[in-house]
């Protein structure tokens, strides 16, 4: 085992109407923007192919199936905090007859529950920014991955340091999501620092930006009769304004989704 990764995201933050807007939103099975087009994209260049992958945040399972339908990976664990996400996840891969290469399990806070070298890829979609301790994060990234093994990665980064602003504060308590945000600088130096190369940080606040207004007025126009009677007027109305304080703080440029690469030496 390696370092304890402390203080992670509460267990149960994603309840079923979280999880209703969410699909609603980015497609069934999704928990994060962009669907099997940005799962592509941020495969691009790298091959899966005979790969055993591991996923940190597998949520509801619906990448795992593509990284193993769509880009041959060879075996693949999903992990995640949330025992319920685990359970749909694991009937979504029953269902698609993948249980023998697609294994999901729930994990506790801590280090990896992992042997040393034990994947060839570790791969993680937008889960990663509820870790706040970075380095002891990608320690373990490295610890079992083996010599020559790829980290590849999409997560909610930040612009600039310091004290958040207000309207992320904002984003934040609406979100009701836990956050531990760091800047692509930083995650750059952590993974240098952890053992990395080949580093490559990706921006893609132009891409969700965009995508994210869209999302927005859908919410607010056509989407909007299908959010009340999932969730009630109430509820409804809270996504709405919710995503609208997402996409002011993705036009200010403070939240900032950026995908990560990176490698394991091939001699250490």
């Amino acid at each position: 085992m390696g370092q304890l990764i402390e203080q992670p995201a509460q267990v149960g933050e994603y309840d079923e109407g979280m999880q209703t807007l969410l699909q609603l939103v980015w497609g069934e099975g999704f928990l994060s923007p962009g669907g099997p087009e940005e799962v592509a994209r941020l495969l691009e260049g790298e091959s899966l192919a005979g790969a055993r992958v591991l996923d940190i945040g597998c949520g509801l399972g619906a990448i795992d199936l593509l990284l193993v339908q769509r880009h041959d990976a060879k075996a693949v664990v999903g992990i995640d905090l949330e025992p319920d996400l685990i359970r749909q996840a694991q009937a979504r891969v029953a269902a698609a007859g993948l249980s023998e290469r697609i294994t999901l399990q729930t994990v506790s806070p801590g280090a990896l529950p992992f042997a040393d070298h034990s994947f060839d890829v570790v791969f993680s979609k937008d889960s990663l920014v509820q870790i706040p301790d970075k380095s002891a994060l990608f320690a373990e990234v490295r610890r079992v991955l083996v010599p020559g093994g790829r980290f590849i990665a999409s997560d909610w980064l930040r612009g600039g340091e310091g004290e958040y602003s207000p309207a992320m504060l904002e984003y934040f308590r609406l979100e009701g999501i836990t956050y531990n945000m760091a800047s692509p600088a930083h995650s750059a130096v952590v993974l240098q620092q952890a053992g990395f190369v080949q580093v490559q940080l990706t921006d893609r606040c132009d891409w969700y930006a965009e995508l994210a207004e869209r999302e927005a007025a859908a919410l607010a126009g056509e989407w909007y009769p299908v959010l009340v009677e999932l969730l009630g007027a109430s509820r409804a109305e809270h996504f709405v304004v919710n995503w609208q304080q997402l996409l002011r703080v993705l036009q200010s440029g403070e939240l900032r989704p950026t995908h990560l690469k990176a490698r394991r030496p091939a001699q250490a």
